[in-house]
């Protein structure tokens, strides 16, 4: 069977790319600091070793839109192209091509559906930052077939914080019982607090830092428990109008397991938002 190799969670920035590449008079004061951690954090997925990289993520109304909101979404095709025109153009984004992995796509689907999960798909799926920033600081050869999972974090009704903590621990099961022996690799993608077009989203920090060291706290330590008795989806749009996002980290929560404290934690304070960073080696840290 498959074996998952690495748990990461992170938040996706969309202004690493341009922030990381520029220079001269154009690059930003804090790029050195934060090009270093994601260096220290690619790392930690390099050392794993994957064959095939399963991406959660949420689409930011770029193909989905409410006239057709899937909760849940699997893509199931052999490439997905790759970030859109607004995102070239605002954060510099570059074009890409990702390879899918159409048998563990197709093996999620099947699997979910028998497990209680009404999946959603699409064969013709054009992904977001969401998921190529991810690639980006992680992989950036892009070079490792995916299978995307999108989730609905903007548009209600949403599911509850606690439907993505169980799909994050079916996920698990269904990727460790695929008749595979490719190593897999389950990267997701969220927020902390965040804020946009309000009045608090051009901040020294996130809107809530409270809450973000909660949430930081609760990740690294797996408190599943702490987390779910806190988080609602009334709670949370008190530390940002676009914190939902956090439900994606909560999703990675299931995924790497209740109780289980990740082996991997840095975080950074960049002017509007907290940027964290985890890891998890569910077969234990592979060697240096």
């Amino acid at each position: 069977m498959a074996s998952i190799v690495a748990v990461i969670a992170s938040t996706h920035h969309p202004f690493y790319y341009r922030a990381s590449t520029a220079t001269g008079e154009d690059r930003p004061p804090f790029a050195d600091e934060w090009t270093s951690k994601i260096l220290a954090f690619r790392e930690t997925l390099t050392r794993a070793r994957p064959d095939v990289l399963v991406m959660v993520g949420s689409d930011h109304f770029h193909q989905l839109w409410l006239d057709n909101m899937p909760q849940f979404l699997v893509g199931k095709a052999p490439f997905y192209d790759a970030n859109w025109y607004n995102e070239e153009r605002e954060f510099g984004l570059p074009r890409m091509l990702l390879k899918g992995q159409e048998d563990l796509s197709a093996h999620i689907l099947r699997a979910g559906l028998d497990s209680g999960f009404d999946l959603a798909f699409s064969n013709e799926l054009r992904i977001d930052h969401s998921i190529t920033c991810p690639i980006i600081t992680l992989r950036p050869e892009a070079d490792l077939p995916i299978v995307p999972i999108y989730t609905n974090i903007f548009a209600p009704p949403l599911p509850q914080p606690k439907r993505f903590v169980q799909l994050g621990a079916a996920i698990r099961e269904i990727v460790e019982s695929w008749p595979s022996h490719l190593r897999v690799a389950v990267i997701g993608t969220g927020h902390l607090s965040l804020e946009l077009g309000g009045p608090r989203q051009f901040g020294p920090h996130g809107p809530d830092p409270e809450f973000d060291q909660r949430a930081v706290e609760w990740i690294a330590n797996g408190d599943l428990d702490g987390c779910l008795r806190e988080v609602t989806l009334d709670s949370l749009h008190s530390p940002g109008n676009a914190t939902h996002g956090f439900m994606d980290f909560m999703l990675m929560m299931g995924v790497a397991g209740a109780g289980v404290k990740a082996d991997y934690v840095d975080t950074l304070d960049l002017f509007h938002t907290m940027e964290a960073y985890f890891t998890w080696y569910p077969n234990g840290a592979p060697a240096a």
